[in-house]
């Protein structure tokens, strides 16, 4: 079926159009015209790319730590569609192999049913620092073994993003890793400077939650965070809440890295999409949460309440970026990471049809997977 799309405003990735149609056949883009005796949809607002989360531990109430199944999945996916999220990948925090394994189960079943915007998991963990470690649970942290990288190397679960503290793994599994076409993360890490260089040459491609557990940037000590910063190649995801990050260390970051390496993800937890501010329990803590923050009981930040449409608005509100580099770093940047960009990220032809309706104010009024309306 043919459909085309009138908004007021598009952005295609790179430039604004006024009233630009745009036609879509099969879930994808099919021309920037209209089409004769194509049903015609108008749209208020400004149409941009789909975002993509690299990072989504939960929503809607659900956690994948707690329920490894297909509907645990498709629950935390359409949570975040309210909020503009056409692409994520469901993010299991550090558990024991059996939850990996379940885990890993579920996304396959996801992939295979087609479930609305799954692209790959994003395994946080477990082979990770202990002084670095947040809220994941000291008791599963551990050193990498054949059963994890048998989870890791499977080859039916589409995207795969494994965040790891490199001074935990050594530079031969991480090139065994992404040989297997896994996208490494370093992350959750107490590492030098020296050691995060050898990971990034052998391989490591991006940085998780810029800043957040990790060791910090000194004149005498560049940690984690320098060499993430200093990198020309590396990705760096971003939490951009107000709470996790400092609008400064933000700018900071985002102006000393090449444009396009800067990506903006949630970490979001299960409140997101939920009005109520009830707590939730991980792996038998409660985490609190006070508005738009949430924190464990014993004080660690504890993931995000923070959505896509959020982190987009902020970057432009509290950051003072433009919108549309805003959504580039929403959409584009980690298309581009997740080596997807060839179909995602961007409204071009052949593209598929992932996009966002946007109101003056930055919040989502519509969105679409495939040219179908999720929200």
């Amino acid at each position: 079926m043919k459909q085309t799309f009138i908004a007021q405003q598009v952005f295609d990735g790179k430039d604004f159009h006024h009233n630009h149609p745009i036609t879509v056949e099969d879930g994808h883009i099919l021309a920037f015209d209209t089409v004769a005796g194509v049903n015609e949809v108008k749209l208020d607002g400004t149409l941009v790319p789909g975002f993509i989360d690299v990072q989504v531990n939960g929503g809607g109430g659900a956690l994948l730590n707690s329920d490894t199944s297909v509907e645990c999945i498709e629950t935390i996916g359409a949570a975040h569609a309210k909020f503009g999220t056409t692409g994520f990948l469901p993010t299991l925090i550090t558990d024991d192999i059996d939850v990996m394994r379940r885990a890993a189960d579920a996304v396959a079943a996801s992939l295979d049913k087609g479930s609305a915007g799954v692209l790959g998991v994003h395994f946080e963990g477990p082979h990770l620092s202990v002084p670095k470690k947040g809220v994941h649970p000291q008791s599963h942290i551990r050193r990498i073994s054949d059963a994890e990288l048998e989870v890791f190397c499977r080859n039916d679960l589409g995207t795969k993003v494994v965040t790891l503290a490199p001074e935990n793994v050594s530079v031969e599994v991480i090139k065994a890793l992404v040989a297997a076409d896994v996208k490494v993360c370093l992350g959750h890490s107490n590492a030098d400077y020296e050691t995060v260089v050898a990971a990034l040459e052998a391989g490591a491609t991006g940085f998780t939650h810029l800043f957040n557990a990790m060791s910090p940037f000194g004149s005498r000590e560049p940690g984690v965070v320098g060499a993430a910063i200093e990198s020309r190649d590396a990705w760096c995801g971003l939490i951009v809440d107000g709470h996790h990050v400092h609008s400064a260390a933000a700018r900071v970051a985002i102006y000393a890295k090449p444009k396009g390496k800067m990506m903006l993800v949630t970490d979001a937890m299960p409140p997101v999409g939920l009005d109520d501010e009830a707590s939730f329990e991980l792996f038998g803590t409660q985490v609190i949460r006070q508005g738009d923050r949430l924190n464990a009981v014993t004080g660690e930040l504890a993931g995000c309440v923070l959505d896509m449409a959020g982190a987009v608005r902020n970057t432009v509100n509290m950051l003072g970026l433009s919108l549309d580099e805003a959504v580039r770093m929403a959409s584009l940047y980690p298309a581009q990471f997740l080596g997807l960009d060839k179909q995602q990220g961007e409204l071009r032809l052949g593209s598929k049809a992932d996009f966002v309706l946007l109101n003056n104010d930055i919040f989502v009024d519509q969105t679409y997977i495939a040219g179908s309306r999720v929200f």
